[in-house]
């Protein structure tokens, strides 16, 4: 397999970095480069930059605004919008409901929703998991019986991201209690508006307010609403996860860390030299490094694959879950890694206190959000399905176990 890039797609490459260095507000890009958060005003500005160039949803059929990318130039993209420290376009809008609306919804429902998805006039979050129903996402119970011209929804969600935010639910209801667990569920667009409906914030380990709880008490949703076939959500479901699972491997985003770890090392004062001139460290970044190249070739190996499907074959690729796995373990040890560089410095952290002015500025930057990155890591080999469940989905799959 030829892992060179034509002088076409280098010079693809090289007007990604331009606009990104040109467009893209360098508060914006510093709050990435030191894992701070992104506030909801950030997250729309930079979303709607991108749309504004085409660069929301390159993926989309180019129809509804997509780009007429090859394979390759999508993975281009994906890999230097993280290197360069820019915000994804809104994960929830452009890479799980816009996709499975244009793949499975009606003209109507297109028309309807995927311009105002694609320039986030409304703000989209994910209504999957549930209390009793999280990696076993087929147990949900949140019920949805049809009344007339809608459904009438009881349920709750939870884990809900950026819920608070959101002006649309995109949710998974058992619609046919009697059918087996993955047959009798249906996918449904729930305006958050809608009476009964109430969010309740989760405070995370490290102090963040990301995630909510969402319940539903006699929500009416029109039928008109239901996305795909009733009682066959499942196949979105799937559909979505494996979008979500391909997105969760964030190759670029770990390199962009790998240098960060490199820097901080070479800073970072440890005996009579620095962190890096520690053999056993340099050891743990070699051996990352290694990882994360398996990872970005086992990814470019998925993307020639995908070059050779037929139009419209929508079926997850399991291969997906290679990279969820992988992804997730090595972006979790780019946080150890910084944990480790950091020591005692690196708690504790107050978010919204004046930060702390020291003899070494590079190390005030990056060394206050340390602590809350490596407890946030520790959902990404949760969401998306656990690495537990993938694990049992490439046996199923490769191995015929």
């Amino acid at each position: 397999m030829d892992f060179s890039f034509t002088p076409e797609e280098n010079n693809f490459r090289q007007g990604l970095r331009q606009f990104f260095a040109t467009r893209i507000p360098e508060d914006i890009k510093r709050k990435v480069r030191e894992g701070r958060g992104l506030s909801k005003e950030d997250i729309v500005a930079n979303h709607r930059i991108l749309h504004a160039h085409g660069y929301a949803v390159p993926h989309w059929p180019k129809e509804w605004g997509g780009a007429d990318w090859s394979p390759i130039q999508k993975y281009i993209f994906a890999e230097e919008i993280l290197l360069n420290a820019v915000p994804s376009a809104q994960q929830f809008n452009v890479f799980m409901v816009g996709p499975v609306i244009a793949a499975f919804g009606t003209e109507e429902q297109k028309k309807r929703f995927l311009p105002r998805i694609a320039n986030l006039d409304d703000w989209w979050c994910q209504g999957f998991s549930e209390p009793g129903a999280g990696s076993d996402l087929a147990s949900l119970k949140t019920t949805a019986r049809r009344d007339g011209d809608a459904y009438v929804v009881n349920g709750q969600k939870t884990w809900t991201t950026y819920g608070q935010y959101a002006d649309w639910i995109f949710n998974l209801v058992r619609t046919n209690p009697q059918a087996k667990k993955q047959e009798g569920i249906s996918f449904l667009l729930i305006d958050m508006a809608s009476p009964g409906v109430t969010v309740k914030p989760i405070i995370t380990i490290e102090g963040g307010h990301e995630v909510n709880e969402v319940f539903f008490d006699n929500v009416r949703v029109p039928v008109e609403n239901l996305v795909g076939q009733e009682n066959r959500g499942w196949d979105c479901a799937k559909f979505l996860l494996g979008n979500e699972r391909n997105n969760i491997a964030r190759v670029g985003a770990s390199k962009m860390r790998v240098l960060q770890i490199k820097e901080m090392a070479k800073a970072t004062p440890a005996g009579e030299g620095t962190v890096w001139d520690d053999p056993g460290f340099r050891r743990k970044v070699a051996e990352l490094e290694v990882e994360l190249k398996a990872l970005e070739i086992t990814q470019m190996r998925m993307i020639a694959r995908d070059a050779k499907r037929a139009p419209g074959d929508n079926r997850p690729d399991p291969a997906s879950s290679i990279l969820k796995i992988k992804g997730s373990q090595i972006q979790q040890t780019t946080t150890e890694l910084l944990l480790e560089i950091a020591g005692p410095l690196a708690a504790p952290y107050m978010p919204d206190a004046e930060r702390r002015q020291g003899d070494n500025e590079l190390l005030d930057d990056w060394i206050a959000p340390i602590a809350p990155q490596y407890f946030n890591y520790r959902k990404v080999s949760i969401y998306g399905g656990s690495n537990e469940i993938q694990r049992n989905i490439i046996a199923k799959a490769f191995l015929r176990l």
